[in-house]
Formats: structure tokens, sequence, C-alpha cells
């Protein structure tokens, strides 16, 4: 393993954990910030937002109407015998409710637009971030938690502004309706109705506190659950051969029922909230009955406006109840925005200059000029290594693991930055080029092979612009006859999950003709045949004479199928250049690179 893999390692969740990090912070409070930075977003659909919400106001409109026209039905017509007039009233309350029917749809379409177009452009940018994010954050940072960022997170904010936003808007302005409205009828009455209010806020504050605490530990186990999930199944074949099965089962259960207990009690929250809200409508309504009756039979009230008031209580407590859920979904919001915003306020911390130098024709000189790196603060990898790779030069690097080998690779593909020196590509500092024609000189084929889902020819041609017969020939010359024959035959050939339809070896064999398919000048061979068999290592083998050919290549291996064609080999030792010369020099020489031969290439070179 080396040392950029380490210190990843280091970050990741281990065995045994029971937690995602993130879950234990707590759920931030209303930040106007965060919330003005949210209206952003809202910005280009503002006509969407106007007219979704003027939908709205209509709807609550019609809604209000709605007991008052049953007052004046029960005391004007009703009460008077005219039954002609009450017909009308029927004809205009049936109307209102088919008219409320189509603006109830017609606001809900236009908020679920809002919602799915704004997760569409926050998508977009989060990911179009992330793509040129340094690799360092990527070493800080799981891929569990940054998943979380484009998916649960931002759902978070489309419950926001689809069920959140608009719909609290609209309950704030139902109740200060309903309140004008009851005391417009009777202000005493009125007094007599809202003696539960309250209450049922002090009810709500409760539900609301515990509810948030209690759903912040369900996402805690789901997150543990989550994690054991991903680590059994990922090693299930270890699971099985050692004959863990029960005891994972039994990891499994714990882990599953404190999941069960922490959600049975928001469970129980909500059996609490309820009932406790029923109730407190039902004295307000006795309330009404009590005291509004003894008005009717006095005289100042009618039996008209006593309903009115039954109807108009029934519909003030529920939006108070809905904003106890609405204000969960905000304060849900708040938290996912605050995570995302941290997400995309990170900047890069490699990207190309304002100005970057026209790099020359390409040669594939190879310069590292007293350079020194480490991937932690006080844990030097490189400490001063200087070393030059000729155009056309292929150069072997040899060394113990965390010697830094893998590390010249990331270097000089510039996917992190050094601490002092200079790193040299055709005479220019790296730092110097634009990113993208930096790498388009380099051609990497990494240890572990990384196959796209789709098509096998697609995975050979990353590159843009790569005709069919380029991908063939690459194919053929990596000898890959099998692979070659099955395109031939299908058209094409999907791979699978990252390549999980094909052998390990047809992986690497692929990873291979991409690189003689993109031909670069520079080509990086980073413990390449580590994991293949010894029938596919002589057919890269046989590649390898032709891929190395005339190109700068610059081969970490393991192996010694890998170096006997290069023309120099460099031992790493603590972070510099211990010896450079050629196999037959360094054995020769009797020094590090000798013991290592005769340690790990002795009995490779008599298979050979």
């Amino acid at each position: 393993m080396n040392s950029r893999n380490q210190s990843s390692r280091s970050n990741q969740p281990q065995s045994g954990q029971s937690m995602n990090p993130e879950e234990q912070v707590p759920t931030p409070g209303l930040d106007s910030s965060l919330f003005k930075r949210l209206l952003r977003y809202v910005s280009p659909y503002r006509g969407l937002m106007a007219t979704a919400t003027l939908v709205l106001l209509v709807v609550a409109a019609i809604d209000l109407s709605f007991p008052l026209l049953i007052k004046r039905g029960i005391d004007r017509y009703i009460a008077g015998g005219n039954l002609d007039g009450l017909w009308g009233l029927c004809g205009v309350y049936l109307g209102l409710l088919i008219a409320n029917f189509f603006l109830r749809y017609l606001q809900l379409y236009l908020t679920g637009q809002l919602g799915q177009r704004i997760m569409h452009d926050l998508r977009t940018e989060i990911f179009s971030h992330v793509q040129k994010l340094h690799l360092s954050y990527f070493d800080r940072h799981p891929v569990g938690q940054i998943m979380t960022r484009l998916t649960g997170d931002v759902e978070v904010l489309n419950q926001l502004f689809t069920s959140g936003m608009v719909s609290i808007f609209g309950d704030l302005l139902t109740l200060i309706g309903i309140t004008a409205i009851l005391f417009y009828l009777n202000p005493a009455l009125a007094g007599v109705t809202l003696i539960v209010v309250p209450l049922l806020f002090i009810a709500s504050m409760i539900f609301r506190a515990k509810v948030r605490r209690a759903f912040a530990e369900v996402r805690i186990k789901v997150a543990a659950i989550n994690a054991f999930l991903q680590e059994n199944i990922s090693g299930i074949t270890l699971v099985q051969l050692f004959g863990r099965e029960s005891i994972h089962q039994e990891h499994f259960d714990r882990l599953n029922a404190d999941h069960r207990d922490a959600y049975l009690r928001t469970v129980l929250y909500y059996s609490l909230f309820f009932p406790v809200v029923h109730l407190l409508e039902s004295v307000a309504v006795a309330l009404i009955l009590w005291f509004g009756g003894l008005r009717v039979l006095e005289g100042p009230l009618t039996i008209g406006a006593l309903v009115a008031f039954i109807q108009y209580s029934e519909r003030f407590f529920r939006p108070i109840r809905d904003l106890s859920e609405r204000y969960n979904i905000l304060q849900g919001a708040m938290a996912s925005s605050d995570r995302i915003f941290e997400l995309l306020d990170t900047e890069p911390e490699i990207v190309s200059p304002e100005h970057p130098q026209s790099p020359p024709g390409p040669t594939g000189e190879v310069v590292f000029d007293q350079v020194r790196f480490g991937y932690l603060p006080d844990e030097e990898i490189l400490r001063g290594i200087s070393f030059r790779i000729k155009p056309g030069e292929s150069v072997a690097i040899v060394g113990p693991t965390g010697a830094g080998k893998t590390t010249l690779s990331h270097l000089l593909s510039r996917f992190y930055e050094i601490e002092s020196g200079r790193v040299l590509v055709d005479g220019l500092d790296v730092r110097s080029w634009s990113l993208p024609e930096l790498r388009s000189r380099i051609g990497v084929v990494q240890q572990e092979s990384f196959l796209w889902s789709g098509g096998l020819a697609q995975n050979v041609g990353l590159r843009q612009g790569l005709d069919p017969k380029t991908v063939e020939e690459a194919l053929q010359i990596v000898g890959a006859d099998g692979l070659l024959q099955r395109i031939k035959e299908r058209g094409d050939v999907d791979v699978g999950e990252r390549g999980n339809q094909l052998s390990v070896g047809e992986r690497q064999l692929v990873t291979f003709a991409r690189a003689m398919a993109y031909d670069p000048p520079v080509l990086i061979l980073d413990e390449a045949t580590s994991s293949v068999d010894t029938e596919t290592e002589t057919k890269i083998r046989n590649a390898l004479k032709i891929l190395l050919q005339g190109r700068t290549s610059l081969v970490i291996a393991h192996r010694l199928s890998t170096i006997q064609y290069v023309d120099r080999i460099l031992v790493l030792h603590k972070g510099q250049v211990a010896e450079d010369g050629t196999h037959d020099e360094l054995l020769q020489l009797g020094g590090l690179y000798a013991r290592y031969y005769e340690l790990e290439y002795r009995k490779q070179e008599v298979l050979l």
C-alpha cells in the first residue's frame, strides 16, 4: 500500500463503527444567510414561484369562504325557508369546490415543478464542482458522504420547495385570515375559541424538540446499518470462507434492533402529539358550543355564525399542526443546505494558471528537481528527490512500500501540489501548464483496473475522437483476442458495473489497450501487472515491448517482467533516489537493488 492510500484509509470508517461522524453534528437553527443563499436558486424561477404563490392565495381565499357560505345558507335561506336562494347558494358552493380542486392540482404541480428544477440545477452544480476538486479532498472525505450531498441532502431541499416554503406561507396566511374572520363574526366568542391556542403551541414545541432528537438518532442508526451492510457485502467472500455468518447475523440483529427502537420512539411522539391536538380541538369546539350556544339563546349570535365558528376552529388547528411538520422540514433543509454549501465553498486547490504557458511540441522529457512532498503535515514522503528521464527513455522505479513510487506519478500529473522544488514536463513546470493540456500528454495504467459501466469500446476509447478501428488495433496489440472477437461478433461488449463481466486479467488488458489507443508521449505504469495471471502477463509483456518503444515511460513495478525491458532503474529509499543505473550495473553494485532482486525478483526470473 502506498502512502497516499494509507492517509486515505485513515479517514475511512473502520470495522465496527456504528455511525457516520457527520450524523453526530447537531442540526443548525434557522440561519437567515443560508436561507438567502437558497433563495438564489429560486431566482431563475421567480415567475413559477410567484404563480404558485398566487394560486395558493386564491385557494386559501376559497377555503375561507366555505364556512361563510354555510353561515349565509343557514341564517338567510334555511331559517327563512327560502329554498330558491338555497339552490343558488349550493350552486356557488359546488362551483367553488370544483375551482378549488383544479387550483389545488395546479398549485401542487407548480411547486413540484419548482422543486424539481431547483434540484436539477443544484445537482448539476454540485457534480460539476466535485469533478474539479483536488484528490486530497477525496482522501479526507468518504465517498458516501459526498454521495449524500448529491442525493439525500438535495432531496431534503426538494421537500422545502415543494411542501415547505410555499405551504408555510399558506398556513400562516390561513391562520391570519381565520383569526380576522372570527373576530369579525364575534370578538367575544373568538377570544374563547383561542383560549386553547397557547396550550397547542406548547405541545407543538415539545413535540418538535422530541421528534427532532428522535429523527437524528434514527439517522445515526440508519448510517450504522448502511456502513455494516456495505462492509459485509463487499467482504462476503471472507464471511463465507471463515464461517462468520452467525457472528455477522448477531451484529446486524443488534444494529437492526437499535434502529427499530429509535424509530419506535418517533412513533411514540407522533402517537401522543396528534391525540393531544385532537383533544385541544375538541375542547375548543366544546367551548364554542357552550359559550356560543348561550349567545345564540340570548340572541346576539345566529346559529349560522355558531356553525361557521365550529368549522373555522377545525380549519384553525390544522395549519398549527402542519406548521410543526413544516418547521421540521425547514430545520432539515437548513442542515442539508449547510452541508451542501460547505462542499460548494471548498475551492479546488489544483487549478490551471490564469495565463498558462504554451507548451512546446511533445518530447516526453520528465524532470524532478529537489521535490519535497507529503500527504500529511510534517510527514514527508519525498525528501528533495531529483532525477531526469530523457525523451523516449524508459525508467523503472523500485523500492519498499511507502517509498513514494506512486506519489511520483501523482505529482507528474499534478494531482497534488508539491511543497518545494519543481516537476518539469517538456521543459515546463507542471504548475505552468493548463491541466487538460498537461494530462493529455500523460497516459496512466493503474494497478486497479477501473472500468465504467457500458461498452468495451467506450472503455478503451475514453478520450474523445478515437475511431473504432483504433480501438480494435489497440486490443489486438495487447493480445486481447477474445475481447476483440466478441466485439466483432456483437458490435460491442457490456463490461458490467466496474467491469464485473470481465475477468481480472481481461480488465487489465483493457487498461493497457486504453493507453495504447491513446498513444501518449509520456506513459506511467503503476504496478500494472501485479494482479494478472501468468498467461495474461505473457500477453502484456509482449505488448510492453511495443508500448514502451519510442515513448518516455515511468514503470512502477513489483514484477521483473515489467522492468526487464527498461533503460534504467531508480531505487527509492526514504524519499530519495538511493541508486540509479541499469539492471546489471545495480546488481554489480550489490546495494539495495541487489537485495530486492534476491528477495523478490529471483524466483520470478526463473519462471520467466
